[in-house]
């Protein structure tokens, strides 16, 4: 599916992946987020372990981000080596029901692939309580 997407700016941060990985989050297509990640990449989501490869991340994300608009704030590139890039980006998601605060970490292999993701959500033990389904 081909998408049309505007520019994403997150203070701090400029990497088109990182840009286009919320775009098309935002815009529902699945797929083409997935497309970003590298063969083998990895998604870590709360309360999963890890979510592995291209297909594995595109099913896991029709299934629960359905209705999802990720709100990145801030971000910080965290360090650089092994031609790995590690950026940390804050902000917030919205749910049909809730919003909470998150963080993602992202670690970029050269071919500025995703090799992994990392989103904590950034809230206090009852607030997560509230949370459950």
């Amino acid at each position: 599916m081909q998408t049309d997407v505007s520019t994403q700016t997150i203070a701090g941060i400029n990497n088109p992946t990182i840009s286009h990985y919320f775009e098309l989050l935002n815009a529902g297509d699945f797929s083409s987020v997935a497309a970003l990640f590298a063969p083998d990449g990895v998604m870590y989501a709360p309360f999963e372990s890890g979510i592995v490869g291209k297909d594995a991340i595109a099913s896991y994300l029709q299934q629960e981000a359905l209705g999802l608009k990720a709100e990145p704030h801030q971000g910080i590139i965290e360090s650089q080596e092994n031609d790995l890039v590690q950026l940390r980006v804050n902000g917030k998601v919205q749910m049909p029901l809730f919003g909470v605060n998150v963080s993602w970490l992202f670690i970029l292999n050269s071919q500025q692939q995703i090799v992994s993701i990392t989103v904590k959500l950034l809230a206090s033990p009852q607030e997560l309580l509230n949370l459950r389904r």
